[in-house]
């Protein structure tokens, strides 16, 4: 892939999210990275696997899901441009803490965790870049919780459209439901229930 693109393409990412990651480090970031396209329905890792390495979706769409005991297939997390994906060892884990699939095809950017983190320690304003997209994982966490605890069914679909609006319409139905904790069919039922009320457009 052409450096002078990729560079661009991250610096507008990271200024995206307000991280203003310096240059330097992304072309740093570059250096020790790998870069690959995953089909659609592509599974990225498995639950169990090994943890050195993690990776940002340049392009695309994927998923964290867990299969339960009946062989439930259960969404836990959804990853587009410029989110940071099987990402258990950047948190501490020897091994995947969930299954990830690409939902498109996908271009993501795979980096040794080792070499991801000496370089955010070697420099302080990585290290606080680095704090913030802590403290939003664990925003993110209680935010699931709550919702799960407060909020209903509908509650959870009009609150996952605001704050994930183009996710909404990227992402299959089915993958939707059980993220928010319901079958397709209720989803369907709250849909049409919500276009009634001309709440969804």
């Amino acid at each position: 892939m052409d450096k002078t693109h990729l560079i661009k393409q991250l610096k507008e990412l990271s200024d995206g999210f307000g991280l203003g990651i310096p240059e330097a480090a992304i072309e740093k970031a570059i250096s020790f990275s790998r870069f690959k396209v995953y089909s659609k329905g592509e599974v990225i890792a498995r639950t169990g696997d090994k943890t050195t390495t993690a990776g940002m979706v340049l392009t695309g769409v994927v998923r964290s899901y867990y299969v339960d005991k009946d062989c439930n297939d259960i969404t836990h997390f959804f990853a587009s441009e410029g989110s940071i994906c099987i990402d258990s060892g950047m948190v501490g884990f020897d091994e995947m803490q969930a299954n990830w699939e690409a939902i498109e095809d996908t271009t993501v950017m795979l980096f040794e965790i080792k070499d991801m983190k000496d370089l955010i320690y070697s420099d302080e304003q990585l290290k606080n870049i680095w704090i913030m997209s802590l403290e939003g994982g664990m925003r993110y966490k209680i935010y699931r919780e709550n919702g799960f605890l407060v909020e209903t069914a509908a509650e959870r679909y009009v609150a996952f459209r605001k704050r994930y609006p183009q996710l909404a319409e990227r992402v299959p139905l089915r993958y939707i439901a059980t993220y928010l904790g319901i079958t397709p069919e209720s989803l369907s039922r709250i849909r049409s229930a919500m276009k009634e009320e001309n709440k969804v457009e």
